[in-house]
């Protein structure tokens, strides 16, 4: 990790316990996030992302918990009273407004002269590569450039908390790649608490020092993305780090999932999740000879391509994802519909605690 955790003697940082309730929904989690480290909130649409982070801008009333900043408490100032800066997943820049005014609108806001306000703006546009196009406005600036000028009038209010809600899902892949990475370093020379809102597993993973994964409004996952990634806890979770995942009864090197019988590399008891990637998945047209542990009859519920491999998705007592050649998808003759028997080595099969 690049930062200090939560955990850290550090002082400062965000300790939040977020209650929303609305008609059909309720948020309710607890975040804590260091100086300098940046957190991502990771989960399906509708889980409550965005609400957590308009919470803790002040745009979206607490209906229970509180917000602590640096040991002071958050929740009982209005939006405009904290010391927290927001880049929007639309970036909302001003569109009568040139890049140099649009950085500067906060510290003016703050009590600082116009001059005083333009000199700070123009040295952040510096620092995010901006400097020639401080006189543009918005519609002259790509989606990168607005992006970039987003960052930096959030940081002109010189914020103890970034909050960046989905900042590159409006970019294109190329400007993607190149964003991302420039981000990643204003990110490091950050040192108040940064929470970053995405969907997207590789923004998570390459911005981020630990992951919280939020599904139905509450948590359900948190650590770092080797720890989430190595461990995942539920389907979405399994789904996000390409792996497949089931719920059983271990006992000892065995697991039992819906009348499928594992053999894993670890000895348990009692409830446990099962995991195994969808490469390590073997297809054969008829069974197989062997153990008949590990394996199972299935119907091919569909077929797609997944990179260089096509993947294969199984219906059956379990469901999964096999991910084959080309090759093996034309000397199998596969189809959807078609029954296949599925076996995976007990040797990439991991068993956990539930």
């Amino acid at each position: 990790m690049r930062r200090p955790g939560p955990d850290s003697p550090q002082h400062g940082g965000l300790r939040a316990r977020l209650a929303v309730e609305r008609p059909g929904f309720r948020l309710d989690v607890a975040l804590e996030v260091a100086a300098g480290e940046v957190v991502a909130l990771l989960g399906p649409n509708g889980a409550g992302k965005t609400t957590a982070l308009r919470a803790l801008a002040g745009l979206t009333p607490l209906t229970g918990g509180s917000i602590e900043l640096d040991g002071r408490a958050l929740h009982t100032l209005p939006a405009e009273r904290r010391p927290v800066g927001v880049v929007f997943q639309d970036y909302l820049l001003f569109p009568h407004l040139s890049a140099l005014d649009n950085v500067a609108f906060g510290p003016r806001c703050q009590g600082a002269s116009r001059a005083e306000a333009r000199r700070a703006a123009a040295e952040l546009l510096e620092r995010v590569g901006l400097a020639g196009h401080a006189s543009a406005r918005p519609r002259r600036l790509s989606g990168g450039q607005a992006q970039r000028v987003a960052l930096a009038r959030a940081l002109a209010v010189r914020p103890r908390l970034l909050l960046l809600d989905e900042p590159l899902a409006a970019l294109d892949a190329h400007t993607r790649l190149e964003i991302r990475s420039g981000l990643r370093r204003h990110l490091a020379d950050f040192d108040g608490a940064t929470v970053l809102v995405t969907h997207d597993p590789l923004d998570a993973m390459v911005l981020a020092d630990r992951l919280i994964v939020i599904e139905d409004g509450a948590v359900v996952q948190q650590g770092t993305a080797a720890e989430v990634a190595r461990r995942p806890r539920t389907r979405y979770v399994a789904r996000l780090v390409g792996l497949n995942l089931y719920r059983g009864a271990a006992d000892g090197p065995e697991v039992t999932v819906e009348g499928v019988v594992f053999s894993v590399t670890e000895r348990l008891h009692g409830p446990v999740f099962v995991a195994f990637s969808p490469a390590a998945v073997a297809l054969y047209r008829s069974r197989p000879d062997g153990s008949p542990r590990n394996l199972w009859r299935a119907r091919i519920d569909g077929i797609e391509r997944y990179g260089d491999n096509i993947r294969v998705h199984l219906d059956g007592p379990i469901t999964a994802s096999a991910d084959v050649t080309p090759a093996a998808v034309a000397d199998l003759g596969l189809s959807a519909g078609q029954e296949i028997w599925a076996a995976v080595k007990a040797t990439e099969t991991h068993a956990y605690p539930a």
